[in-house]
């Protein structure tokens, strides 16, 4: 998916009514212009959530949380920004066009029918079809436990092949290329267009808001290959992808962990036992995209492994998930890798079948972090009682270390291989200080990813992805319940919400010192804008430039978007702006006579003479 262009953005921003989109999530109550209700983010019993259509802004009072539409959707559908804008584009009808390889979102809309009415299609043969594939696809599910409601909630189907899906969509108006591009059919050397798969059982791959975007197929009895994913296609990356996400992510936030597991019936066992915070992968590692999808949740990520050869395969590759993220210096995009295995060579539905959910539970509780894992795993594979091999060990063992070395925990580290290698703590910091990164840190699929080429996109949307420890976060400014702060606070709402005042306001300012520097910053950004922006466009801009001015958007001015009673009050404002920051410089000037012993006589005469002037040009106001 490519970037979303600003003016697409604009345009969805401008089409919704933010008080439409929170409603259907929580009632509001209209109290003059403004709606209020209780905050979805925190509970509560006195509403404190307020929605202000002026500036299509919201603020919580109790959580301090705040923001626009988007960051609204951010928050309660744990979208990212694309997504909220995408999805709030599909709602409005506005076609936005990706830039950087995107696609138009008309022709998305028609890729993501394509793939419903597939799904809806493989559904249909699975509980109707009359032929022998149909029904030993319902006899390979029901052996597997699989009945019941599962099917239908799941969405589970039967691929017949042999061009049935083609011949289906073509006559609900698809075009080949569409089915192409849905990546549900291929073009053969002749160019003729096949269902892409035939004679599997079918498990809808679906995104965050449930929409199917792809497929998995598993053969029905022996065959190779056993299972068969969607390729990557303008839908479906299968490294940022995670089957059952859309049922999980709810669970995953109440439990405060996600579970990921190896395959689709893997999956469908465990929210069967009851952890309906579990995911699976779909043919690759768990990636570091994936990682960042779930800790969108949950910081923490359970990786339960099977017993068997693969999964301990996959366990050795864990190491490479192992960056900046784990740190606790990270804050709070810090990532909790914890890892457990499967015993007995058994793969969760045959570890559930035989020991019962209990026995997994305790698995899952017992789970140990994934550093500690991959860096004891590495030792077993040593005999290190002896000096050669020890010394073989230690590069070796020291290696997952090295992208965190910088922090507290790799020291916590240093300590424990130091006694098991019998040297003092600080040569085994030395060893590790001198040891070189690793040349590659993650797979994608089975290629090899350069640790040095990853990065992020600035969508968030990047193939490749190097978490980094976040920079502290800026706290949300409140605004000063009254003085001098509270009437300029006041002073840029109306900038914002009269655009017969900005001139006057603007005037009234240019020679003066804010006394916040936050509003000094807001004020050059709003005077820089363009002067007959609509106060929406205007706080849009404010909050993407500088996120911790909300609050200020928030403040109630009764009557002072009609501009003959905007004529009086803000006179009113600009003087009592300037009254209340005379009292403050005579009340500063007088702390300093007060409590400075080091004044000169000459610096506190002139002092003196500053405050008789200060308080004479306030009494002229007063009166």
């Amino acid at each position: 998916m490519g970037r979303i262009s600003d003016e697409d953005i604009a345009r969805v921003r401008d089409a919704v009514d933010i008080v439409a989109v929170v409603q259907e999530y929580v009632p509001l109550r209209q109290r003059g212009r403004e709606f209020w209700g209780n905050c979805p983010f925190h509970g509560e019993k006195t509403p404190s959530f307020h929605v202000r259509p002026q500036t299509q802004t919201w603020h919580c009072f109790g959580c301090n949380q705040g923001g626009d539409v988007f960051k609204f959707l951010m928050l309660k559908e744990q979208f990212d920004f694309p997504e909220a804008v995408r999805y709030l584009a599909g709602k409005t009808g506005i076609t936005i066009t990706e830039e950087e390889g995107g696609m138009p979102s008309g022709y998305r809309a028609r890729l993501l029918a394509c793939c419903d009415e597939t799904a809806s299609f493989y559904h249909l043969q699975l509980m109707r079809g009359k032929a022998e594939g149909c029904a030993a696809a319902r006899t390979y599910l029901g052996s597997r436990g699989f009945g019941g409601d599962i099917p239908k909630k799941w969405n589970l189907g039967y691929a017949p092949g042999r061009g049935s899906l083609v011949s289906h969509l073509r006559s609900k108006g698809f075009t080949d290329k569409e089915m192409v591009d849905a990546n549900v059919a291929l073009r053969n050397d002749r160019g003729q267009v096949r269902d892409r798969f035939y004679e599997r059982v079918m498990f809808p791959i679906r995104d965050l808001q449930g929409r199917t975007i792809a497929f998995g197929g598993r053969v029905i009895g022996q065959g190779e290959p056993k299972y068969i994913n969607t390729s990557n296609c303008p839908l479906f990356s299968k490294r940022a992808n995670m089957f059952g996400i859309d049922f999980a992510k709810s669970p995953i936030v109440t439990s405060g962990a996600s579970i990921v597991v190896e395959g689709y019936t893997d999956v469908i066992s465990m929210h069967r036992a009851g952890f309906e915070n579990t995911v699976a992968t779909l043919g690759t590692a768990l990636t570091p995209q994936h990682v960042k999808l779930l800790t969108r949740f949950a910081s923490k990520v359970i990786y339960l492994f099977d017993g068997d050869a693969a999964g301990q395969k996959a366990a050795d590759r864990a190491a490479e998930l192992i960056t900046a993220a784990v740190a606790p210096e990270s804050g709070n995009r810090q990532v909790t890798l914890h890892v457990a295995v499967i015993p007995d060579n058994m793969d969760p539905v045959e570890f559930i079948d035989a020991r019962g959910e209990q026995a997994m539970r305790e698995l899952l509780d017992g789970a140990q972090p994934l550093l500690k894992f991959v860096i004891d795993r590495r030792l077993a594979s040593y005999d290190l009682s002896t000096p050669e091999q020890r010394a073989v060990a230690l590069p070796h063992v020291l290696e997952p270390l090295v992208p965190i070395r910088e922090s507290i925990l790799a020291d916590e580290y240093v300590n424990y291989l130091a006694d098991i290698f019998k040297l003092d703590f600080q040569r085994m910091r030395r060893e590790l200080d001198k040891a070189p990164m690793p040349r590659f840190v993650q797979y994608a699929d089975d290629d090899r990813v350069p640790y040095e080429s990853m990065t992020v996109e600035p969508d968030g949307q990047g193939s490749d992805y190097q978490p980094v420890p976040a920079p502290p976060a800026e706290p949300v400014f409140a605004v000063p319940p009254d003085g001098v702060g509270r009437w300029e606070a006041e002073l840029l709402v109306a900038y914002v919400l009269q655009p017969s005042a900005r001139a006057r306001i603007a005037e009234a300012m240019a020679g003066e010192t804010w006394s916040i520097e936050l509003y000094a910053r807001v004020f050059e950004l709003l005077s820089s804008s363009d002067p007959s922006a609509r106060a929406s466009e205007l706080v849009a801009r404010c909050m993407s430039e500088i996120p911790q001015t909300e609050a200020i958007w928030m403040l109630s001015l009764p009557g002072i978007e009609d501009a003959a009673t905007a004529e009086s009050i803000i006179p009113v404002m600009l003087r009592e702006r300037k009254k209340a920051a005379l009292a403050d410089a005579i009340a500063e000037r007088e702390r300093v006579v007060k409590y400075d012993p080091s004044l000169t006589s000459e610096q506190r005469n002139a002092l003196f003479d500053e405050i008789a002037r200060l308080q004479k040009e306030l009494s002229i106001l007063r009166k």
